[in-house]
């Protein structure tokens, strides 16, 4: 019996993958070592800050969906105009064409590949039969979008790979891309509808040629990663780098209530490349009856195997205690601006706890 590859006329090109089980995908892209082994920690790049600009058809369910990184959830019994209601990306039944497609920036300016994961959650007789991925490297989006489902200047990063209904499907490259791409196609053969789509892999950031510009050190476009904190039960400790201020206290870094005397919560941010800082910014945005009482930011200089704990002797204080309010942008100046001192990570403390939206840290890139 002919397997759907066989049947595609859209030729792609064999890039050599693992395919990984459900339980693996997370402990493979999301922790900082496999056994004894550190293991540099892969960024989601499609979900985190990544944007929709174009797709086939989005008739059932919209393909932004696809880009929540919260978990997929189910709703039965709720009907729409168009039919039942699906948390992710569903088209319309009898595709005349090969494929229904949907074209993806990238959260950071560009990245290198790990891995992927498509997740097929709760669509059962509706979903995806199978997949594939490309990417290209461009900095105009109308470019991109142009090509539609053609085949433009799009790369191969997965190949057509089959999937079943409602499970997790994660595939390792066995050798990561050395290719940097800003902009991914993800292809649904022939039409159906997938939950979540999670790209894995590194950032690549594309710095200003001014070598003393102040940019922002910290954001995940710019390569910056959230290594570590003390807690994250509300909202996780990577939308604090995402662009924009976000939409509600959903995406920002909220933690559990505390309840004992002198508690703080922290998160350490390694910059995506080390510098001088001379300003930061803690935004409370949307958080009005849970942002922190004050604020206390450090950094370090980190020359020691993989990230810095949080209580590592070298960390100097960079904002002291400092009061916040609910719902605004805090511009704090360095107290080691006058110092040059070099930073390669951060560590924002809220005292006592709570939940902040953004955290900016304004400096010139070390050269």
């Amino acid at each position: 019996m002919a397997s759907i590859t066989d049947e595609i006329e859209y030729k792609l090109d064999n890039v050599d993958v693992s395919s990984l089980n459900p339980n693996d995908i997370d402990k493979t892209f999301r922790s900082t070592c496999i056994g004894e082994i550190p293991f540099p920690l892969c960024r989601d790049m499609a979900a985190l800050g990544g944007k929709v600009l174009a797709f086939s058809d989005e008739w059932f369910a919209e393909a932004a969906n696809l880009l929540n990184p919260k978990a997929p959830i189910r709703m039965p019994g709720k009907m729409v105009f168009t039919g039942a209601w699906y948390d992710g990306w569903e088209t319309k039944r009898h595709n005349a064409d090969e494929f229904d497609w949907v074209v993806i920036r990238l959260g950071v300016a560009s990245g290198t590949v790990e891995g992927l994961e498509v997740d097929t959650a709760f669509f059962s007789g509706n979903h995806a039969p199978a997949i594939s991925v490309e990417g290209c490297f461009s900095q105009h989006d109308e470019e991109v979008v142009s090509w539609q489902g053609g085949r433009g200047k799009w790369e191969t990063i997965l190949g057509v790979k089959e999937c079943g209904a409602s499970q997790r499907f994660g595939w390792k490259l066995k050798v990561p891309s050395e290719k940097q791409y800003t902009h991914v196609r993800l292809n649904m053969y022939p039409d159906g509808g997938i939950a979540r789509f999670r790209l894995f892999g590194h950032a690549v950031p594309v710095f200003p040629e001014d070598k003393d510009a102040i940019f922002d050190l910290a954001a995940a476009q710019n390569g910056g990663l959230a290594v570590s904190c003390s807690d994250q039960h509300f909202g996780t400790k990577d939308n604090l780098i995402l662009p924009g201020r976000g939409k509600d206290m959903g995406d920002g870094w909220e933690t559990a209530r505390s309840r004992g005397k002198e508690h703080t919560d922290f998160t350490i941010i390694k910059l995506g490349a080390p510098g001088y800082i001379e300003r930061f910014v803690v935004d409370t945005a949307h958080f009005r009856g849970n942002y922190p009482q004050k604020v206390a930011i450090e950094g370090i200089e980190w020359k020691g195997h993989g990230d810095p704990v949080a209580d590592a002797p070298s960390w100097r204080q960079f904002v002291p205690p400092s009061k916040t309010g609910p719902d605004k942008e805090h511009e704090f100046d360095s107290a080691e601006k006058e110092k040059g001192s070099f930073v390669t990570h951060v560590k924002l403390v809220i005292i006592p706890d709570g939940g902040v939206k953004r955290l900016r840290a304004f400096g010139k890139r070390a050269i």
